[in-house]
């Protein structure tokens, strides 16, 4: 009968890389001496799972291939008999032998399970089937804040080179246009996080060139973002908003433009001052105040002349309005909190990514430095980690909470997290 083991293979792989279990009088099933020299290294391809190892078996030492299984019986189960690449294994390691020696093949096999701390099975399980904010949401917060700064480091440069990865593809796109890619960079940083894509595709659809000819026209700017928004097409009575879609049109025609369609953009669920029209008239005001957007960002020597060049004042009429035709007293631009998450998000990956395309380490420590004057960002999930005990002294270490909340600790990847690891005793750090 088929036993089912209280722990997954990728724990059971974990467990033998790092040997994780006591090593003394260690015996085969059949009664043999065994000492285990190096577990050898993890195969991602095809055939065993670890290559490489050096093993004792009574006075003879061994080298070559381990295949870990969590029964015996899994073996046959999964037809190595038949297969050449598992012929010269020199030791099959499994969690529980549940077949007669006879039975269990020719290669020497190890049995693990006596020799696995349980407690380590208990940690594994509990953080398996828990339902908190973090799986180590009881304990994340007694993890040593030195630990906690190397892997929050590591989870930076992780999710930097992410966004970098698509910052590349827009560079091969436009032949390294970087003041192009910036354009389209901070006009999705603009819509984020729920208009992110139609901010893109508005931004895309529309060249830069022909932005920057009438940048010192601030109608025929404003023209322009909101008809390739698609937000001009309705029936208006404002004269300002009149005043867009005639010269929109005149432009549409002129430079054969197609704009985005208006379903694409959301509005539920937010709060006014985020309202995509209000975004996009900080844009437009953006795109009219800063020639050269990009030569503007590599030239700034302090973290203060970044936040004045975003911290822009939309035009008169979205002074007193949130939407076309529906006027307020008074708008509240956005403040220092969605100028901080433009720079954060986009602006210094995209200064760290030209020094790494240009070997430049300046504009690199430059990136990083001012990521980590700024405070940490306010949200939901980084408020959640704090109240966990898990600190963030500023926006490098809440991006690195970010990051790690949804890429590890959403898909229960307790494994592949050092603070995980650390929690399970699986590394001595």
């Amino acid at each position: 009968m088929h036993v089912n083991p209280p722990l997954s293979e990728e724990l059971f792989q974990h467990i033998w890389a790092c040997r994780i279990f006591k090593q003394d009088n260690l015996v085969t099933t059949t009664g043999e001496p065994l000492q285990i020299i190096y577990p050898g290294w993890q195969n991602h391809h095809s055939g065993p799972d670890f290559t490489g190892a050096k093993i004792r078996i009574g006075n003879t030492v061994w080298a070559g291939a381990v295949e870990l299984h969590l029964s015996t019986s899994d073996w046959f189960r999964h037809g190595h008999q038949h297969n050449k690449q598992y012929g010269r294994i020199i030791l099959h390691v499994v969690f529980v032998h549940d077949l007669p020696q006879r039975e269990a093949g020719d290669a020497p096999c190890l049995e693990l399970q006596q020799y696995i701390p349980k407690l380590l099975l208990q940690r594994y399980e509990w953080l398996r089937q828990s339902a908190s904010f973090v799986p180590c949401a009881d304990s994340a917060g007694d993890i040593s804040r030195l630990i906690w700064l190397s892997w929050k480091e590591r989870l930076l440069a992780e999710r930097w080179e992410n966004k970098m990865n698509g910052l590349r593809a827009w560079l091969l796109c436009n032949k390294y246009n970087w003041e192009e890619a910036c354009y389209w960079a901070v006009a999705q940083s603009y819509g984020m996080p729920v208009n992110a894509l139609p901010f893109l595709q508005m931004a895309q659809s529309l060249p830069y060139n022909i932005l920057m000819r009438h940048k010192h026209q601030p109608l025929l700017t404003e023209a322009l973002l909101f008809g390739q928004a698609g937000m001009l097409e309705a029936d208006f009575i404002d004269v300002y908003p009149l005043q867009l879609q005639r010269e929109y049109l005149h432009l549409r025609h002129k430079y054969q433009l197609q704009p985005i369609a208006p379903h694409h953009w959301n509005w539920l669920r937010m709060r006014p001052a985020s309202f995509p029209t209000l975004r996009l008239a900080a844009f437009a005001t953006l795109m009219q105040q800063t020639s050269h957007l990009f030569s503007r960002i590599l030239e700034a020597r302090e973290l203060g002349e970044l936040e004045r060049l975003f911290f822009v004042r939309p035009s008169a009429y979205w002074q007193e309005h949130y939407r076309f035709g529906q006027p307020v007293t008074a708008t509240h631009r956005p403040g220092k909190q969605a100028v901080h998450a433009v720079l954060i998000n986009t602006v210094l990956p995209l200064l760290y990514l030209y020094g790494q395309q240009k070997n430049t380490r300046y504009y690199q420590e430059k990136a990083l430095h001012f990521l980590q004057q700024l405070p940490a960002e306010k949200n939901k999930i980084t408020n959640a980690w704090e109240k966990l005990g898990v600190t963030q002294e500023n926006a490098m270490e809440s991006q690195a909470l970010l990051q790690l909340k949804q890429y590890y600790c959403d898909e229960k990847r307790c494994l592949k997290c050092a603070i995980g690891m650390k929690i399970l005793g699986g590394e001595k750090m």
